[in-house]
């Protein structure tokens, strides 16, 4: 079988360390329109407001040496020396100065006392880890992305917060907040699956989060995976010109295992409550609203509430860029006015799984209610436009906050922003067709690239207009323009450096950390090509052990290369020794599969186990070697095996994704 990858959003930028080639194209200096907008924006926004900056630094305790965590090898997986040139309070031409605000507060990291009994390790990875202390043990919430990073948060508390008699305290429980791999992949850093098994560690997660962790990165995966690798700035050098920050926090852990163990325990009603080594939890599910398994604590003992990522100090996405099924906006707001209705009056701090906590019951009801209206007002005010008869495209351009919300920081598009979530609004109830016709059978865009070049007077003239356009600061048309001129001539060298021109200065305008990434991305594969570092597959072991044969089966069969399988009929019997069988069926160009319906004649009998039909699905091993090392066996047509085997694609890891 050809090598399948699958991908998770986050590893994309864990696997790929930003390197500068010596002999890439370097960056350029910001345009004077450039540096005209951030003069304007650091006049409009309330810039002298510093209680964010006291509160991100509120509680802290110690951090490790130089802000550096390494993993088994030596190698750093976590390091934010890279990041020193944030020290400067004031922001370079060439980044948005309100991000450069918010880059500077994600500079905070180590561990911090959140209120008695409640602490984070924040700055560590993209998310944070809450520890929280019952009479013997310790609860953790999210163990971040990666098991190293996890290991040293768990072990930067052990060293400054000794328990009962100088002894370490045992972790009773951990709880996944939500669904999304960064809340869940370092669990085997601070918990022995051993223990789970045993019963001495509980894992508790929301109704439907096994499914979605696996699922939501695997069918899409490679995909979302290159995606992810703009988004979040993957290739791109720390600095001033380079990636700067990914908004919910600076960047993910890299050199490091994603692991996942199974919950023990599922929530699936609010007001559910537990009682785990003496702290009391109530729970407020939240399903499809940032993840489509999520859900809240509240810790009545602690006046506490954790608002998992449904609440911090950004915009968040209802789309997000990397690819995802789109959020739930009403869903959203209505989870925020629930909790600010049973939560508000009890509770003396807010602290979420991105960012820093909010204290008093005044700035806590400001906080929660500014964000509960701006998901509110995206998805009225998109709404009532649409019914106006305008398109998504008019809406994100016509739609801005009231003042009111659009100077709270904490709606600020540092993640999310208000253009690309209005379209998400729009696409979660009208689909992606706008309704204009000229829209609905468009030419794909290479052949339609062509017919544009040619149409605007060929290459020469439409590059002497776009460098005008260019000279007045219009970086949006000119990287409209000059998509077309791209695709339908890649290797037009000086189509490449304009439009990789202005994609630089759009990045040195974007509030949003994943803009400024897909921006500054786009325009170092414009100049540079492809990166030559290649990133591993991305599916963790855990994540292809927790997939249910359901899962591979599928994940399977959207590798099946429909026009290689057309004429062909194989039908085959797979048998588990220790999960039943599985009837599989190729026929029509589709993979069809049955649990326990076998067939009475099949051209072969494949007799293997979950994990190594996941291992052979993944890529990790292929047929001769599992039928050469025992994992598997074959009974009648071992050709038609074969030949089955032989009509899934692989994905590759790096694809194009500027050029055609």
């Amino acid at each position: 079988m050809k090598k399948v990858i699958a991908a998770c959003f986050v590893c994309a930028l864990q696997l790929c360390a930003p390197v500068a080639s010596p002999a890439a194209e370097m960056p350029k200096d910001a345009a004077p329109s450039t540096k005209a907008m951030h003069e304007r924006l650091s006049r409009e926004l309330p810039f002298a407001d510093q209680r964010d900056f006291a509160d991100a630094q509120r509680g802290f305790i110690a951090t490790v040496p130089e802000g550096v965590i390494r993993n088994a090898k030596g190698e750093p997986v976590w390091d934010l020396n890279a990041f020193a040139f944030l020290g400067q309070e004031t922001a370079p031409p060439t980044v948005n100065p309100s991000l450069w605000r918010m880059a500077r507060l994600n500079m905070n990291h180590g561990l911090f006392k959140v209120t008695d009994r409640i602490y984070q390790v924040r700055g560590f990875d993209i998310s944070n880890m809450t520890i929280i202390e019952g009479d013997s043990g310790l609860i953790l919430i999210d163990p971040l992305v990666t098991v190293d990073t996890a290991k040293a948060a768990l072990d930067l508390y052990y060293k400054h917060i000794p328990g009962p008699e100088g002894k370490r305290r045992l972790v009773k429980a951990v709880i996944y907040t939500h669904s999304h791999l960064d809340h869940y992949g370092g669990v085997k850093g601070v918990a022995d699956e051993n223990d789970v098994v045993a019963g001495k560690t509980a894992v508790l997660a929301p109704e439907g989060f096994l499914e979605e962790a696996i699922s939501e990165n695997v069918f899409a995966g490679t995909a979302m995976s290159r995606r992810g690798q703009y988004m979040y700035g993957s290739f791109l050098p720390a600095g001033e010109k380079g990636h700067v920050d990914a908004g919910l926090g600076k960047t993910t852990s890299r050199f490091s295992v994603v692991s996942l163990i199974a919950p023990t325990d599922v929530i699936r009603k609010t007001g559910e409550t537990r009682n785990i080594d003496g702290v009391a939890i109530e729970f407020l599910m939240a399903p499809n609203t940032e993840a489509p398994a999520e859900m809240l604590l509240y810790f009545p003992q602690f006046k506490a509430l954790c608002s998992a990522e449904d609440a911090t100090h950004t915009l968040h996405n209802l789309y997000t860029l990397r690819g995802a099924k789109v959020r739930d906006a009403r869903a959203w707001w209505k989870t925020l006015d629930n909790t600010l209705d049973r939560y508000a009056e009890r509770t003396n701090v807010v602290f979420a799984q991105h960012h820093w906590p909010v204290w008093e019951r005044e700035n806590i009801r400001v906080f929660l209610s500014a964000q509960r209206d701006g998901y509110k007002y995206i998805h009225d005010q998109t709404l009532r436009l649409a019914n106006l008869g305008h398109t998504p495209d008019e809406i994100s351009e016509m739609l801005r906050f009231p003042p009111e919300l659009e100077r709270q920081w904490p709606l600020r598009g540092y993640y999310g922003t208000l253009s690309h979530n209005v379209k998400a609004v729009f696409q979660y109830y009208l689909g992606w067709f706008d309704g204009n016709p000229a829209n609905l059978n468009p030419l794909p865009p290479k052949d339609a690239a062509a017919r544009y070049v040619a149409f605007m007077g060929g290459s020469e003239a439409i590059l002497k207009k776009a460098q005008m356009c260019h000279d007045k600061g219009e970086f949006r048309w000119v990287v409209e323009v000059l998509k077309h001129l791209v695709f339908a001539e890649p290797d037009n060298a000086a189509a490449r450096a304009l439009q990789a021109d202005a994609l630089e200065q759009l990045g040195y305008q974007a509030e949003s950390g994943p803009w400024r990434g897909f921006y500054l991305n786009g325009a170092q594969e414009l100049r540079n090509g492809l990166p030559e570092r290649i990133p591993r597959s991305t599916a963790s072991p855990d994540t292809l052990k927790a997939m249910t044969p359901e899962m591979i089966l599928d994940f399977l069969a959207v590798h099946l290369n429909g026009p290689k399988a057309a004429g062909k009929k194989i039908r085959i019997n797979w048998i588990m020794p220790d999960k039943g069988a599985y009837a599989l069926c190729l026929e029509n160009a589709v993979l069809l599969h049955k649990q326990d319906l076998l067939f009475d004649a099949p051209d072969a009998v494949l007799r293997m186990g979950k994990g190594g039909m996941a291992a052979l699905a993944g890529g990790a091993l292929t047929l001769e070697d599992a039928l050469g090392q025992g994992i598997a066996a074959i009974e009648g047509d071992k050709a038609k095996l074969v030949e089955f085997f032989g009509l899934f694609d692989a994905f590759p890891v790096m694809f194009p994704i500027m050029t055609r």
